[in-house]
């Protein structure tokens, strides 16, 4: 065979596919290690999440009030930048009120007639502000630490609501043998435990519109309700379609299924018998 692989000129290119090959195997099993090294935090708890069933759609009031904590707490360090103030409207604020909030907030705009750049009150088409120019002055500002955006953080992470709930309401005091470096706190949720962000939630923070009361799981519930919206906000307009699509497939497919056993009942009830003439 080796012979005959040397003959066709084959042993070069098959050497080196086996090279290829082999690194591959081996840059595959490094990942699977580093994977499993990543995987020691701890499993969130299944929340029961108003939303998480086909038939279920979001809370409003509650993306609402979702909207204030991320405005009052999150917006500090956290960007959003797929979310623009006109999404908010029929969401969760009329669009007066979506108005007044763009309106609250100067968005740098131009050049102007003269080529300069100038500063004008938001409006509807602008995007939610992100705290920082850059990213470099980010991580000056939390010392190293790069707060990720949040437009898609429940999407992007496993166990999704689950997860981003857990991280907000799950810092804890190190075990006895887990140094944490200054500057770091003990989150059993978040892989490896060290995470650089404070416990953002303290009871009674902020006021709620609608009055309910601001306890740390209210707050950590409402803001991982409008994270989830601003992920997937077609959220509720999928399901409902999806279920119309249900409803007409169930109403066309049942008298089709009658029909067709109707037809072919003749066809699989019948009888064919052979008579040997002899």
């Amino acid at each position: 065979m080796s012979k005959f692989l040397s003959n066709l000129g084959l042993r070069p290119y098959l050497a080196k596919a086996f090279g290829v090959t082999a690194a591959i195997g081996t840059a595959g099993i490094v990942a699977l290690k580093n994977v499993a090294l990543a995987s020691d935090a701890r499993e969130p708890p299944h929340y029961p999440w108003n939303h998480r069933f086909p038939w279920q759609g979001f809370d409003h009031a509650s993306i609402r009030r979702g909207h204030q904590v991320y405005n009052q707490v999150c917006s500090t360090c956290h960007s959003l930048d797929f979310v623009a103030y006109r999404n908010l409207v029929g969401t969760c604020y009329t669009e007066e009120e979506a108005k007044e909030l763009a309106a609250e907030r100067d968005f740098k705009d131009g050049p102007n007639d003269e080529g300069e750049m100038f500063e004008r009150p938001g409006k509807l088409s602008d995007h939610l502000p992100s705290p920082y120019e850059n990213e470099n002055a980010a991580r000056f500002a939390n010392n190293g630490a790069y707060p990720p955006d949040l437009s898609l953080i429940v999407k992007a992470r496993e166990h999704h609501d689950d997860y981003v709930l857990a991280i907000l309401t799950g810092y804890e005091e190190p075990p006895a043998h887990v140094k944490l470096r200054q500057g770091l706190y003990y989150n059993p949720y978040f892989p490896g435990g060290a995470l650089a962000m404070p416990p953002p939630l303290t009871e009674g923070a902020l006021e709620f519109d609608d009055g309910t009361e601001a306890t740390v799981d209210q707050m950590a519930r409402d803001v991982t309700t409008f994270l989830a919206w601003a992920a997937e906000p077609e959220h509720d307009e999928r399901k409902r379609m999806g279920m119309k699509a249900f409803t007409l497939m169930t109403l066309v497919g049942i008298p089709l299924l009658a029909y067709k056993r109707q037809k072919w009942s003749v066809l699989k009830s019948r009888v064919i018998s052979f008579q040997n003439k002899h």
